[in-house]
């Protein structure tokens, strides 16, 4: 009897330091697995050795920056886009700017971090208010294929203030885009996305994306045909964050003017290579 407890005690506490090893194992491979990120472990204007920023209203090309949107777009302007306390803002404020009414920011880490498959997380805090758009999403760095959206589009997080509790991911191409109502997005209900952070994902691969929030996986868009109107996402993308007011989608339902200014905040972006990341 003795000696068959102390072989169950022996079984068990190797089954533990298997356990743990393995758990150790793997926590290394995700650690050694990232290649990119930002932290915001600094104060003032978005590093610029990352960021970059998209200016103005989209005139003359795409007025509006394609969706008749209401904000005009500054330049290392901290009212609109800080780094303070491990955080970065970007904030919309009503105010007067060239055509516009509203100000915000929108940051690009084209030319600076660009990704041919990932896991990217960010873990983000967006913001509500009927009119208010959040946004953090990727363009091509080069447009391969030719201009939108034949060279693609992932949407990794958006939210849109009439829309409380929903979050939502799409991609976009020739075949698949909102123009068209051909899109192929998914959502998922998050009830409390404007009052706490929650980690946004993708993890692109060759053949398919697939869309998290806290680790829960609630969309797939895979590969259906080798042919760029379908899968134009084997090009490098960059990193875009922006808060936006009204448009196509933000202001179906109008914009209420008296809820300025609004935040979207980010803790932290972290990229991790797959098997087939390109940089």
């Amino acid at each position: 009897m003795k000696v068959r407890i102390f072989l169950i005690i022996i079984i068990a506490a190797v089954s533990i330091l298997v356990t743990s090893n393995l758990l150790l194992k793997d926590n290394a491979i995700e650690a050694n697995n990232l290649i990119w990120s930002e932290e915001f472990d600094y104060e003032g204007h978005p590093d610029e050795s990352k960021w970059s920023y998209d200016v103005g209203d989209g005139c003359p090309k795409i007025c509006g920056w394609g969706n008749n949107e209401l904000q005009y777009y500054t330049e290392r302007n901290l009212d609109n886009a800080r780094v303070k306390n491990g955080i970065l803002t970007i904030e919309a404020h009503k105010q007067t700017m060239g055509t516009k009414d509203y100000t915000s920011a929108r940051l690009v880490s084209k030319d600076k971090a660009d990704f041919k498959y990932a896991k990217i997380d960010v873990r983000a805090k967006v913001t509500g208010g009927l009119g208010a758009w959040s946004a953090i999403w990727m363009l091509p760095t080069h447009n391969t294929y030719g201009n939108w959206p034949k060279s693609g589009e992932i949407d990794i997080m958006e939210h849109v203030g009439f829309e409380r509790d929903s979050i939502f991911g799409t991609p976009h191409t020739e075949a698949f885009n909102g123009m068209i109502f051909t899109q192929k997005t998914g959502s998922i209900e998050i009830l409390d996305s404007e009052d706490e952070f929650h980690t946004y994902t993708i993890d692109w691969k060759k053949d398919r994306i697939d869309w998290y929030v806290d680790e829960h996986h609630y969309h797939t868009f895979h590969k259906t045909k080798d042919h760029f109107a379908y899968w134009p996402f084997d090009q490098q993308f960059h990193l875009i964050l922006n808060l936006a007011i009204g448009g196509n989608w933000g202001g179906k339902h109008g914009v209420d003017t008296s809820i300025w200014p609004r935040t979207m905040e980010i803790d932290y972006i972290r990229v991790y290579s797959n098997e087939s990341t390109e940089l």
